[in-house]
């Protein structure tokens, strides 16, 4: 318990650091130093990346993570089992690979005519190497954590990585590199943390490479199996998680424009979540266990909590972005952002819903019907592909804005109504009223706030009175009994 308490702590701490430091990557650097259609590429390029290497891995890193305790063993050898997630990666990635080349003039074709187009085409093969070390990095990664390592890979992808990326933007500042330099500099990059984590695990000596056992090989169906299951539903989520940035580049001219705009607002919007992704960690622990003994009350009882925290600090961070836009405009630096601004509201409100949902989706998950859960989630896919297709086309960039905040809604309902019917377990009541009452009022106040001259003065006496209304509201109508727990202490001591 110490040394998961233990690893919990630095990786929250890893979390915000890294977050921090990509925030003032994309929305102070990047802004200054790339063109709209450079941020948009690389952000394409990394949406591609990711739910390439998630296919193409064919759900090996579910795999490992599911099977091998099964297959431990005192000799390191595991029977084999490092040996078989090699080369199940390097088979299946080579397989979809081809695939992928052979849709390669199509693609090109199709994005020809579209504004920035011309970086696709220029690095179009970089996304093959990009996506193999995204691939790689997971597949060690899950190799680790089956050790109980997670720390450095954590530390890796979350903050070492955005230095490498913080470095060579400022070189590009400095007129030493150009783009090209610094795509070729965030490949080294990744190629760095490989070997780094790699380096790690075997001075850890904790997996040998011998044969693959014949026992290994004998449930090769079931891990097929499992991973292709696993895959669906991986895959799904991020593809989710980047499908309107994807589908911008396809459905409208403006292409990389568009998605360099968008990209930045969904990646501002995502600090909402951040909160909600720190209090999961244990949280999710807690359910998984309480599962074990069948404690409905428990789960009831941690689904409840952590809606209310979730949606009580989301909201209070929604608020502060929102009654601060002209700051946020003035930070991202280029004009191109002021007319878009509503992007990031209606993307942050599908934040907001995806928090307020709390665990619905990791109870089912860890129930015995997980299994729907890749049906959920494939049918969202859908759902926003659809909703993206119709949108994009009448009403641009707006188009994906909405489709995923309607994804997000219509998937965290389902969710609720399933956990709801199956388990009796739901987490909304009056004090969820009271949130949102609380919010309407410090929006309010701070939206009609008179405004200072001076941009800095400005958001620092609107943040602070609107978060102290917020925070006086929340602890007066006592919404969270933990956070009040929290500030009555820390004034007991005072």
């Amino acid at each position: 318990m110490d040394l998961l308490k233990r690893q919990g702590f630095f990786n929250s701490l890893i979390l915000y650091a890294g977050t921090a430091l990509g925030f003032f990557n994309l929305i102070v650097l990047f802004q200054r130093f790339l063109t709209i259609e450079e941020i948009g590429f690389f952000s394409l390029m990394i949406a591609i990346s990711l739910l390439y290497a998630q296919i193409a891995s064919l759900g090996i890193s579910n795999v490992i993570l599911k099977f091998f305790p099964y297959y431990r063993s005192d000799d390191k050898q595991h029977g084999g089992f490092a040996t078989l997630a090699i080369i199940w990666s390097l088979i299946s990635f080579a397989l979809f690979t081809l695939l992928f080349l052979l849709f390669k003039n199509s693609i090109i074709d199709f994005y020809k005519e579209k504004k920035g187009a011309s970086l696709l085409v220029k690095y179009f093969y970089y996304l093959i190497p990009l996506s193999f070390l995204t691939m790689a990095f997971a597949v060690l990664e899950s190799m680790a954590l089956t050790v109980f390592k997670n720390v450095l890979s954590s530390f890796l992808r979350e903050v070492a990585l955005r230095a490498f990326t913080l470095v060579s933007v400022l070189l590009i500042a400095a007129a030493v590199i150009n783009y090209h330099d610094f795509l070729l500099i965030y490949m080294a990059a990744n190629v760095a943390i490989i070997l780094i984590l790699l380096i790690s695990i075997v001075k850890g000596k904790h997996f040998k490479l011998p044969v693959v056992s014949p026992q290994l090989l004998s449930e090769k169906k079931k891990f097929i199996s499992y991973g292709i299951f696993t895959v669906l539903s991986g895959s799904s989520f991020v593809m989710i998680q980047n499908l309107d940035i994807i589908m911008l580049s396809l459905l409208t001219t403006q292409s990389l424009s568009f998605v360099g705009i968008y990209g930045t607002f969904f990646s501002i919007a995502m600090v909402i979540s951040l909160p909600a992704k720190a209090l999961s960690r244990t949280s999710l622990q807690i359910v998984a266990q309480s599962w074990v003994t069948n404690d409905l009350a428990k789960i009831g009882k941690i689904y409840y909590k952590t809606s209310i925290v979730q949606m009580l600090i989301g909201c209070l961070l929604f608020i502060g972005m929102v009654v601060n836009r002209d700051f946020i405009v003035m930070l991202l630096h280029k004009p191109q952002y002021a007319g878009y601004f509503n992007v990031f509201i209606i993307v942050g409100f599908a934040f907001l819903v995806d928090m307020t949902g709390g665990l619905n989706g990791y109870i089912m998950n860890v129930s015995k019907y997980y299994r729907l859960t890749t049906v959920f989630i494939v049918s969202a896919v859908v759902f926003c592909v659809v909703a993206n297709w119709i949108l994009i086309p009448a009403i641009g960039m707006m188009g994906a804005a909405v489709s995923y905040f309607l994804t997000m809604l219509v998937l965290n309902f389902v969710y609720w109504l399933f956990v709801k019917v199956k388990f009796g377990l739901q987490p909304f009541g009056k004090v969820h009223l009271l949130i949102i009452g609380i919010s309407v009022i410090c929006f309010l106040i701070g939206f009609y706030l008179p405004a200072i001259s001076n941009i800095y003065l400005n958001t620092i006496y609107r943040s602070v009175i609107v978060t102290s209304i917020y925070c006086f509201l929340a602890y007066k109508f006592n919404i969270s009994e933990d956070i009040n727990a929290v500030f009555n202490n820390f004034l007991s001591k005072k």
